[in-house]
């Protein structure tokens, strides 16, 4: 099975400054590839510490996605770090260095001497393609792995890793289908008691039951091989029967979601008096999107 690693950087991930959104999305994203990431860890902003970190990754992983560290300041050492660990030095990038002044003229700013820092990769790279930043995204092998260096700016990383990662993936590797992963959400029972009755239950090879508690609410999930089907099925039916009446819905949807898709479905509509929760029901009700029927919102 490919082994995809992801190796997250900055001081303000680490020392937890700024909440790691990148890397909750890249599990996600290439879970529903058939990629499911293997393993992830953070550093900061240290060369010797970055360059120790690659090459260890590199001779486990198949693939490591690096991200961070490209910017144009001083504390952008990712290239530096990859050229360093693969015995490269840096180059700079001529072609890339032109479209960032074309990027720059276009808002009609003037580019700074320290943007140039951003067109340098290590020689042996090759240049991945960053249609929405100035970041230069690379691809290097070292030892038996192939890193991709991304961007931290979300819409930027979010872009080039289904644009132009997951398809040199694709061509090179044989990858697997998709994981199955079947979901429940239940309320009214504790998770310690629906373990109980759940965790003697024969499962097939390679297939996990795992659960998620937020406040009453309990997720279940079945997730397994996508040719484990059938009996992932069966054994679904059986934690069907054991949630009983607790169950609310199966799906990957979220509650606020998948009232946002029930009531107008029911014609219903809904009226929120928030005494107590200072508005967190009205908030989620807006990011579920517009499918909630409001007559009334009133919190204080």
């Amino acid at each position: 099975m490919l082994r995809v690693e992801m190796l997250c950087t900055g001081d303000e991930v680490l020392h937890g400054q700024i909440v790691d959104t990148n890397a909750a999305w890249l599990a996600s994203y290439l879970f529903e590839q058939g990629m499911p990431m293997s393993s992830r860890m953070t550093v900061g902003d240290n060369l010797s510490v970055l360059v120790a970190a690659m090459t260890e990754r590199s001779l486990r992983a198949d693939v490591l996605i690096v991200n961070g560290g490209l910017g144009p300041t001083s504390d952008d050492l990712s290239a530096l770090a990859a050229a360093t660990a693969a015995g490269d030095e840096l180059v700079e990038h001529a072609e890339w260095l032109a479209k960032m002044a074309a990027y720059f003229a276009e808002r009609g700013r003037e580019m700074a001497p320290s943007n140039r820092k951003q067109a340098l990769i290590p020689a042996s790279a090759e240049l991945i393609d960053n249609p929405v930043g100035t970041a230069c995204g690379f691809a290097l092998q070292l030892n038996r792995c192939l890193l991709f260096f991304t961007p931290g700016v979300p819409s930027e990383f979010k872009v080039m890793v289904e644009r132009e990662i997951v398809p040199r993936l694709r061509e090179r590797f044989d990858l697997p289908d998709p994981p199955l992963c079947l979901l429940m959400t239940t309320f009214g029972r504790g998770e310690s008691d629906l373990a109980n009755e759940l965790d003697g239950l024969p499962l097939p090879e390679d297939v996990v039951l795992g659960y998620r508690s937020s406040m009453r609410i309990i997720e279940l999930k079945l997730t397994g091989p996508a040719h484990e089907r059938e009996a992932m099925e069966q054994v679904w039916q059986q934690i069907r029967t054991v949630a009983g009446d607790s169950q609310l819905y199966e799906g990957t949807d979220d509650l606020p979601a998948r009232l946002a898709q029930l009531l107008p479905q029911r014609g219903l509509t809904l009226a929120l008096a928030e005494q107590f929760t200072a508005g967190m029901v009205t908030w989620q009700r807006r990011r579920a999107g517009n499918g909630w029927r409001m007559v009334a919102c009133r919190y204080r």
